[in-house]
């Protein structure tokens, strides 16, 4: 249940954008949203609060992942070992991979293919630790495309670690492409998730070819116009650049990856609102991965990797909207906020970057009215770090550095341990 809290002594970075407050507090009440965000000096008695001494540290509002995959590892696991796993088994790493991820700062995540809206449930319903979700279930690609994990002999993977075949749709027509946008919305996703190129871990494509056409996804973009209510967003898989534009002129709201950025898609970007979710994380190798890694796939990456990193940078420097997001699955969970570094590695401040991973992602997600900044009325999704964000801002990778957390105001980790909820059920 939410309590209330007092968090202070510690700098307060809101997520905003304002200076950061050297002497901040944050208190929350019983109904898990914030009271109060300012400076001691300025702060209402928090009477019998619990008191989270953040001294010597930093308080932050709780990250936004705009790009993860729950149900994949991120070890690149054989691929017979991965597809022997019970889907019950699968169901519980996911948990695990969950709580992990909540435990190191990540208050909300958006899963971007392979977990379906009851795991969304189950984490709004406390069955289950973890950030707030939203899901897109399912992948919309083309026959031999992105996610289409048939092997040149004709053999599917249908499931495994890092395929989930079974949740995507293969489509091949803008007639098509509608029928598995309707079939996305009956199952009560939160946003579609569209491949607009290949990519470096797809069986038979590479990440310059193109994935489904503007009409397909115009086509999915003018089937979202036709429901009550909130617009569904589109997020757009696409690493080359002639499907970055094609997607960018087809109202997708967001470029996953955007590897091949270009000024003129930019500046596309730009003009319609849309954003970069850059996922700098994937382009860090670890040895033992590497090792793991289809020879092919290793290939792609190394061939990205610089170029990637320049368009990235130039895209900053140009003033795109980024928002964080780590595609944890391709990689590591639990290591979320490493990415902050990565994108100041390319020119962010970190207060930009800290703006990238909550403020910004929010904007993204539309939620931009109840979390994202540390504001009264917002949810107190909030974190603690145990140094100075702006001068270290790459501790905050490290999840043991991650002193609190709260989520909609229930503290989960408290001085580095892990408070579980209690259910009868």
């Amino acid at each position: 249940m939410p309590e209330s809290l007092c968090f202070h002594h510690g700098q307060l970075i809101d997520g905003t954008g304002r200076e950061p407050v050297p002497d901040g507090v944050v208190l929350t009440d019983t109904d898990g949203h914030i009271t109060y965000a300012g400076p001691a000096d300025g702060a209402p008695d928090a009477g019998d609060a619990r008191r989270v001494d953040a001294a010597g540290g930093t308080i932050l509002p709780g990250f936004i992942d705009c790009h993860v995959h729950v149900f994949a590892s991120g070890r690149w696991e054989p691929l017979a070992v991965a597809m022997a796993k019970f889907d019950d088994y699968r169901h519980l790493e996911a948990a695990v991979r969950l709580r992990q991820t909540l435990l190191a700062g990540v208050t909300t995540v958006r899963d971007l293919g392979g977990t379906t809206p009851g795991m969304r449930r189950a984490v709004a319903d406390g069955l289950i630790d973890g950030p707030r979700l939203l899901v897109s279930h399912g992948i919309l690609s083309h026959t031999g495309g992105h996610v289409d994990w048939t092997f040149p002999n004709g053999q599917a993977v249908e499931r495994s670690d890092y395929a989930i075949s079974a949740l995507n749709h293969i489509v091949d027509s803008p007639q098509e492409a509608v029928v598995a946008t309707r079939q996305l919305v009956r199952s009560g996703v939160d946003v579609i998730k569209v491949c607009a190129t290949g990519g470096m871990g797809s069986v038979s494509d590479d990440p310059d070819d193109q994935g489904l056409t503007v009409e397909e996804m115009r086509a999915i973009h003018a089937e979202l116009g036709r429901y009550h209510g909130r617009r569904l967003p589109i997020a757009a898989h696409a690493q080359g650049r002639r499907g970055i534009h094609n997607a960018l002129i087809s109202g997708v709201r967001s470029i996953e990856h955007g590897y091949g950025i270009g000024e003129e898609e930019c500046q596309l970007l730009i003009d319609s609102g849309a954003f970069l979710v850059p996922t700098l994380s994937t382009m860090v190798f670890d040895p033992e991965d590497q090792q793991r890694m289809p020879a092919d796939y290793v290939r792609k990456k190394l061939g990205w990797i610089e170029r990637g990193r320049e368009n990235i940078a130039n895209a900053i420097d140009q003033g795109a909207s980024v928002a964080l997001g780590t595609d944890a699955g391709a990689g590591p969970h639990g290591l979320n906020l490493r990415e902050l570094g990565y994108l100041c590695d390319l020119g962010m401040t970190p207060h930009a970057a800290i703006q990238s991973g909550t403020r910004v992602g929010a904007e993204l997600l539309e939620l931009d009215d109840s979390i994202g900044t540390l504001e009264a009325g917002k949810l107190a999704d909030v974190v603690v770090y145990d140094g100075d964000a702006i001068a270290d801002i790459r501790g905050l990778g490290d999840a043991e550095r991650i002193s609190h957390v709260a989520t909609s105001g229930r503290l989960v980790k408290d001085a580095g341990t892990y408070r579980p909820r209690v259910l009868s059920i």
